[in-house]
């Protein structure tokens, strides 16, 4: 397998996944204060959604990819 077509099987992944998650989310975790031995840190849940339409593109770019690369050889 070449490095075009795991790049375009990766597009078209991504783009499914984009399609059925609608984004993704993380914890990030920041460090506030310290008073002695007792440390504050707080949590924060952050939530980043991927457009539907770049999503789509992902898929098309990626079957265009593997669609081109196929016929010319």
């Amino acid at each position: 397998m070449n490095a075009v077509k795991i790049a375009a099987i990766a597009l078209i992944v991504v783009g499914v996944l984009g399609l059925a998650y609608g984004g993704f989310s993380y914890t990030s975790q920041t460090h506030k204060g310290q008073i002695g031995p007792v440390e504050l840190s707080v949590s924060e849940k952050q939530t980043i959604n991927v457009p539907l339409w770049a999503s789509v593109v992902a898929i098309l770019a990626g079957g265009a990819l593997l669609f081109l690369r196929g016929n010319r050889g």
